[in-house]
């Protein structure tokens, strides 16, 4: 079974982003979303801690403390992310209250 890359995924996002708006989609198809975007975000999540934490370790050991802001500053790159899963969380309770 061929590998995905995580760019491949973020791509196909963006991509169908673009191509359908959260208001066109089924109640169906926004849990779907919602699942899909979580799972995308656990997996980048973990990766960056990881990272993060190897940066920490590093600089801690080489006294180049510099890391520490890198580390820190990786953490940001997943604002986009957890913004759309909120955008999807947000349609499907509008959904549910009408």
């Amino acid at each position: 079974m061929a590998e995905i890359s995580t760019d491949t995924v973020i791509k196909k996002q963006i991509t169908m982003a673009k191509n359908k708006k959260l208001s066109t989609l089924t109640l169906e198809e926004l849990f779907a979303e919602k699942k899909k975007r979580q799972v995308i975000l656990m997996g980048l999540g973990i990766a960056m801690l990881t990272a993060c934490g190897i940066f920490v370790f590093l600089a801690i050991k080489n006294k180049n403390y510099a890391l520490i802001v890198i580390a820190s500053g990786c953490l940001i790159t997943l604002q986009p992310l957890i913004s759309n899963l909120n955008q999807v969380k947000k349609e499907i309770q509008k959904r549910e209250q009408k």
